[in-house]
């Protein structure tokens, strides 16, 4: 069964990674206030992909979105 572009925006994919603007629909928060939490640690992490690219990993979003009140950043 073939899915419309339209259906396929309409979830998170599990793996890869995302930018701002695909994982905003799914965010309670705005893009400051994310922005704030992962710089506190209690958000997932941005990677730079160069300098005007940042995406976040989409597995630590959707452990993010399952519990984001006692969520925190795993540190390497």
């Amino acid at each position: 069964m073939a899915h419309s572009t339209a259906e396929l925006s309409k979830t998170l994919p599990v793996d890869g990674m995302s930018r701002w603007n695909q994982i905003a629909p799914f965010s309670p928060f705005s893009r400051e206030k994310f922005r704030q939490l992962v710089i506190a640690g209690k958000a997932p992490p941005a990677h730079r992909l160069s300098e005007r690219c940042t995406a976040y990993q989409n597995r630590e979003l959707h452990r993010f979105f399952a519990d984001p009140v006692n969520y925190t950043a795993e540190t390497k």
